[in-house]
């Protein structure tokens, strides 16, 4: 058996789970996620987007796989 570190336990937990990613520019993507790429930019399938603020759509919208750069992330949760 191999051992990973804590991080990577970490992120192994959330594989196939729902997350709630805010970005930078007030965006919410709610969508399973399935993974990271080398730069550790997020994967999410069957993926909905909502805006915050003003421009607040309440129904969302369906934008399916989605990669969401790592430097947009505000804030993510499970």
């Amino acid at each position: 058996s191999t051992s990973s570190s804590p991080a990577i336990t970490a992120v192994r937990t959330l594989l196939n789970r729902t997350l709630r990613v805010v970005t930078n520019d007030n965006r919410v993507f709610l969508g399973t996620f399935v993974g990271t790429d080398q730069l550790l930019n997020l994967l999410l399938v069957n993926t909905e987007e909502f805006l915050l603020g003003p421009r607040l759509n309440a129904g969302g919208r369906y934008v399916g796989q989605i990669v969401i750069p790592w430097r947009m992330v505000k804030q993510v949760g499970a």
